[in-house]
This record gives structure tokens, sequence and C-alpha cells, in this order.
């Protein structure tokens, strides 16, 4: 199990890092689907030892770019805030 695998704080970066990319995905039946591999990613990264929020972020990024996300992301959330 992941919780096994890594601390908390790690934990808690990857979950940071997973909604900051995810804010990048257009809404739709797919966003499930993308989640889990910019998540697949995202804990490659981590077991590679890399596990700073930044570079956690930054695969991420780059993983949701991949699945065609655009280049700005959704800010609703954080307008919220």
């Amino acid at each position: 199990m992941i919780t096994d695998t890594f601390n908390s704080r790690t934990l808690a970066n990857m979950e940071v890092a997973l909604e900051r990319a995810c804010l990048l995905l257009p809404t739709g039946g797919e966003k499930h689907r993308a989640r889990r591999i910019i998540a697949g990613k995202i804990i490659e990264c981590a077991n590679r030892g890399e596990i700073t929020l930044s570079r956690l972020t930054e695969v991420g990024y780059a993983a949701a770019m991949q699945l065609g996300a655009p280049a700005q992301p959704v800010r609703e959330k954080e307008a919220a805030d």
C-alpha cells in the first residue's frame, strides 16, 4: 500500500501535486482516468526519491500536458479560497 511506502510529508506533497496538476484538466468523463495516469507518474517520481513538492508538481503538470490539458490551469478552486 502507498501509505506504507512513503512518509506523511511525502504523501502530502504527492496529494498537493496531484491536485495542482488536475486543475489543468477539463471537466468530463475522462477526468478520473487522467487523474489515475497523473497519479501514477507522481508515484514513479517519488519512487525515484524525487519527493519535493516542486518536483512532484512539475511531473504532474508534465503528465497533464501529455494528456492534452491546456497550458493554463483552471483557477476556480484557487479563486474560491
